[in-house]
């Protein structure tokens, strides 16, 4: 008897989304995140069905999915709600890059696209290996500070820190990352950003645009040198907060550009 595949998949965020694209298989996606941006396509093509921390069942329930995919312990409850209505839901919870990679893999499998999730996996090996490549020609290192939201200030992301060390630079709460990795996150402490100067500071608040002025007039953060150079960059939430190829991609690029510029007017 043959394999069957899901044929009907509902994607709770975007990185499933552009995945199950990248490989060629968007047929088989019939609902996704209202915060799909990539592929801008998707959009126009499918029902948005749910946020990030909400999802409306009915409108799932109506598109008969086989399969519905999710993130993270955030969406746990949205899995329980569906898993009791009778579907099938697989939620990831990958943290590091080389568990983006594996969760590619592992979903190009899923729907009988193994090769092409090989091939897929293999490109994005590719581009970190060549953006590691670059990033060693680099004559310094900056030690780069990376804020997810500002109220409270959330950082900690395990694959941002990650893609900041190839990227070329020095996470300066890389050992927190770490720790959380289960969680995903932390609060970082406003005065210790301050005691470990960063040289540059990257800003992604999860959709909401990242203000370096506000940032700037924190009490005593003048004294960081990044804040002292005008280094504060924002990096786009769909390029580095969604845990799949964007991130392998357009995130570790725009971060490596950031980066490389630092370093070679640091050279002059």
């Amino acid at each position: 008897m043959a394999a069957r595949f899901p044929e009907r998949i509902v994607c709770l965020t975007e990185e499933t989304t552009e995945t199950l694209y990248l490989l060629g298989e968007e047929r088989r996606v019939v609902g996704i995140s209202g915060y799909t941006v990539r592929p801008a396509r998707a959009r126009r093509e499918k029902p948005r069905v749910s946020a990030f921390l909400s999802a409306r069942t009915d409108k799932i329930l109506e598109l008969k999915p086989d399969l519905v995919i999710g993130f993270s312990d955030l969406q746990a409850d949205i899995a329980r709600e569906l898993a009791k209505a009778g579907l099938n839901v697989v939620i990831f919870n990958q943290r590091s890059v080389e568990e983006i990679l594996s969760v590619i893999q592992t979903l190009s499998s899923m729907v009988g696209a193994a090769e092409k999730g090989a091939k897929l996996v293999a490109g994005l090996e590719g581009n970190l290996d060549s953006i590691r490549e670059a990033a060693a020609r680099l004559p310094r290192r900056p030690r780069v500070y990376f804020e997810e939201w500002d109220e409270p200030m959330i950082s900690g992301i395990r694959w941002v820190s990650e893609l900041v060390a190839i990227a070329g630079g020095e996470d300066v709460f890389a050992e927190l990352s770490t720790s959380q990795a289960a969680a995903g996150r932390t609060i970082a402490d406003a005065q210790e950003v301050v005691r470990r100067r960063p040289d540059v500071i990257l800003g992604s608040w999860c959709g909401k645009k990242f203000r370096p002025e506000r940032v700037a007039a924190r009490p005593g953060w003048s004294a960081i040198p990044a804040v002292r150079d005008g280094e504060l960059h924002e990096i786009k939430s769909s390029e580095i907060l969604q845990p799949g190829p964007a991130a392998l991609t357009d995130g570790v690029r725009r971060i490596h550009a950031i980066l490389a510029a630092w370093a070679r007017e640091r050279a002059a």
